[in-house]
């Protein structure tokens, strides 16, 4: 299970990087041309600020397990990254976009087994 937990990690912490760069990197503006219409709803800033949680949290599920400082972040960031995607999800079921709550929903159920492992039978 530890190896699973691993793979589900390292698979969040690309996606959450790679998301959360993509906000604190590119315009709010460039973002909702490229199909994130929810930034419009948003400031600038705390778009860059939503990217920053998802990029530290990325960060949080991979460095403190790997070089053995403060393991317990991992399953701290795993959840801090359920609550965002929960917070994601009914940001677009507002907005009635219900092909972004599956994959929210998704992220948000990974999440949460890593927190779930990492708290529980499987802590570092």
């Amino acid at each position: 299970m530890h190896v699973t937990l691993w793979v589900i990690a390292g698979l969040l912490a690309a996606a959450f990087f790679l998301a959360g760069l993509m906000k604190v990197a590119q315009p709010k503006e460039k973002l909702a041309e490229s199909g994130m219409g929810w930034t419009g709803d948003f400031s600038a800033g705390a778009v860059k600020a939503i990217g920053a949680v998802e990029v530290l949290g990325a960060l949080g599920l991979i460095l403190p397990a790997a070089l053995d400082t403060a393991p317990v972040l991992v399953p701290l960031a795993a959840t801090g990254l359920a609550l965002t995607m929960a917070g994601a999800a009914v940001v677009h079921a507002r907005r009635k976009e219900n092909q972004m709550i599956g994959a929210n929903v998704v992220l948000l159920i990974l999440a949460a087994v890593v927190a779930w492992g990492r708290f529980g039978p499987y802590a570092f």
